[in-house]
């Protein structure tokens, strides 16, 4: 049995895949170790995982709670402002975690994994949930701020990302990361993203190759896995309420704003209005409903037979059920709706979700609408995804596509047990013969 210590630093979105893929290895006999932000320790302890937590719940509420981290303009600094100051406690727990036989597994922000490989030699995997953050100059990651046109000569395309790469990026994570460098006694790094974060070990990259097609410029090795289908991070209760709507008419069109910080009430309005004005019935999740069953749970000046507000549902069994998905654009959810071949309005906010919503149209299953939704324009866009011959056919194509393809969360703990393999013929990982937080390494 190998220890595999996975750290998962994000949203849910960024959080959810990697439990599936540690069920996946904990299936086939190896020991969990999972490292994430404090509410989602129920998530993996059900699992069976050993939960060691990244801060505290306080904390991730109030990160998530800034409105600074949905903004385009101020999403990154503000969501390294929180990571930085976990990057030595995280290290020191990693090491007093590590043993010889262990596997390093982590998300994007798992830079503590990545110092834990470099000066140690610790054997380590990093993922990539979604494509934009490879940062390849041939295709260039939508941004509403900072697209590079895919048109340019590649010189100059080359340019343009070196130059973001060094006035957007490590101007903001360089000080942090290379004073803690200089604490392990490393000499400063920089393209922090562009190069230094992946392991050199191995990429593994959480999506298959028609969402996007690999570059001459992404690390190497890499290994895509395909869309890990996981959304059963927590048990659902039985709904009869749920199951009745589903069954009392047409099939509806799910909404969801993810964990995005958004003004709910004013998006429930939009809902309402949209569904109204297109004589359309839909589900809306939002963090704040109420999910009694004995309740009313369809908001004020709302028909129950046209609208119900749940605050979680498993998408991966809904979905199948429903027309239409309109989202914030997490790949996660984007994944799902192409399993379940329905088509997709999507609404980005911040992150990585500009490109993934263009890699949605791209792929001829939906469309993108940036800025501010309003009802008219909502309506709008659900009347052409819903009305759309050619959308149908693209949506039937990729489930299609999806239900032969192997499952990714199998996939991705295959590529990683190609890791364990090759540790134990390798010499053992060199350890400081010290101790943190009360454990041995």
């Amino acid at each position: 049995m190998t220890r595999v210590i996975i750290t998962a630093i994000g949203s849910a979105g960024d959080v959810h895949p990697l439990l599936g893929i540690g069920a996946a290895l904990a299936a086939r006999g190896h020991e969990i170790v999972f490292c994430t932000h404090a509410p989602f320790a129920e998530a993996a302890t059900r699992r069976g995982f050993r939960f060691v937590p990244i801060g505290t719940a306080a904390e991730y509420a109030q990160a998530l709670a800034n409105p600074a981290l949905w903004h385009p303009r101020t999403s990154f600094r503000t969501l390294w402002a929180v990571v930085a100051p976990t990057l030595r406690a995280h290290f020191d727990t990693l090491v007093s975690l590590t043993t010889h036989d262990t596997v390093l597994v982590g998300t994007l922000w798992a830079f503590s994994a990545r110092l834990m490989q470099e000066l140690y030699g610790a054997p380590f995997v990093s993922v990539q949930v979604s494509p934009s953050t490879l940062l390849s100059a041939h295709a260039p990651p939508t941004h509403p701020r900072l697209t590079i046109p895919r048109g340019l000569p590649l010189a100059l395309k080359t340019a343009l990302m070196r130059t973001i790469e060094r006035h957007a990026l490590d101007k903001v994570c360089a000080p942090a990361l290379n004073a803690l460098r200089a604490e392990l006694g490393l000499a400063p790094a920089s393209r922090i993203f562009g190069a230094w974060l992946h392991s050199t070990d191995g990429v593994l990259c959480l999506f298959p190759e028609w969402f996007a097609q690999p570059q001459p410029d992404w690390p190497t090795p890499h290994r895509m896995s395909g869309f890990p289908l996981f959304n059963d991070a927590l048990p659902s209760a039985p709904d009869p309420q749920l199951d009745a709507f589903l069954a009392a008419g047409e099939r509806p069109v799910v909404f969801t704003a993810g964990s995005t910080l958004i003004d709910q009430a004013h998006y429930a309005r939009v809902v309402r209005d949209t569904l109204r004005a297109s004589g359309l019935r839909g589900i809306l999740l939002r963090p704040d409903a109420d999910d009694a069953p004995e309740s009313e749970t369809s908001g004020p000046h709302a028909d129950p037979s046209t609208l119900l507000e749940r605050r979680y549902v498993p998408l991966r069994t809904l979905l199948p059920r429903c027309r239409a998905l309109v989202h914030h654009g997490g790949i996660g959810t984007a994944a799902l709706a192409y399993a379940a071949g329905i088509a997709q309005v999507v609404t980005p906010f911040a992150h990585d979700q500009f490109d993934n919503a263009q890699r949605v149209v791209a792929s001829g299953c939906g469309v993108r609408l940036d800025g501010p939704i309003d009802a008219r324009t909502l309506t709008r866009a659900l009347k052409q995804v819903l009305g759309s011959p050619s959308i149908a056919t693209a949506c039937g194509r990729v489930h299609d596509r999806l239900a032969a393809s192997p499952d990714g969360c199998e996939a991705a703990a295959r590529y990683i047990e190609g890791f364990m393999q090759a540790n134990s013929r390798a010499a053992p990982v060199e350890l400081p013969a010290l101790a943190f937080n009360g454990l041995s390494a």
